[in-house]
């Protein structure tokens, strides 16, 4: 168990992180609905919440009781998730107040295309998948890897993205947007 005391380093950065996140993204939430906003999908948060609490205790539970280990490179993971936030934040403070862990639209919203979204349509899901195979691997724990980056692809092919787009869709088509 000599990888515990790094992985709880990394989880409770990550996890202030996220609570922060959480946070701002409340305050988004709330400011939008003052402006007339309306959330799409609210039905699906808790399989985020469930799959993002699961990946911090799977890679315990592969710690713990299959013995993993840091993998030679994590250095170079270490890098790379920093450069990772970075990246997620240049999106998150690109999108300004309609960032948001819900899908909130509101009467005047702008589609943004500038910052990352001139290159990608969803950098935020692409940067926080690269995440969830990252981390568990820089620690040794490829399953957490393997079931959190299939768990999240599913959830944001078959539930998230489509629930965006149909709230863009409406919002153009209502002139909103």
């Amino acid at each position: 168990m000599k990888n515990i005391a790094p992985l709880v380093a990394v989880t409770l950065t990550l996890s202030a992180q996220r609570m922060i996140e959480l946070a701002i993204s409340v305050r988004n939430r709330d400011k939008a609905i003052a402006r007339g906003g309306a959330e799409y999908g609210a039905n699906h948060f808790w399989m985020f919440a469930l799959l993002h609490s699961s990946w911090i205790l799977g890679m315990y539970v592969e710690t713990i009781f299959l013995q993993r280990s840091a993998a030679p490179w994590w250095p170079l993971a270490l890098v790379l998730g920093i450069v990772l936030q970075g990246l997620r934040y240049w999106t998150i403070a690109t999108l300004g107040e309609a960032w948001n862990t819900r899908i909130v639209v509101w009467p005047g919203m702008r589609r943004v295309t500038n910052g990352p979204y001139r290159w990608v349509r969803h950098p935020n899901y692409i940067i926080v998948g690269i995440e969830l195979a990252l981390i568990p691997l820089a620690f040794g724990c490829w399953i957490t890897a393997v079931l959190a980056t299939l768990a999240n692809a599913a959830i944001l092919f078959f539930v998230r993205i489509p629930a965006e787009e149909r709230a863009l869709d409406d919002a153009t088509k209502a002139g909103h947007i």
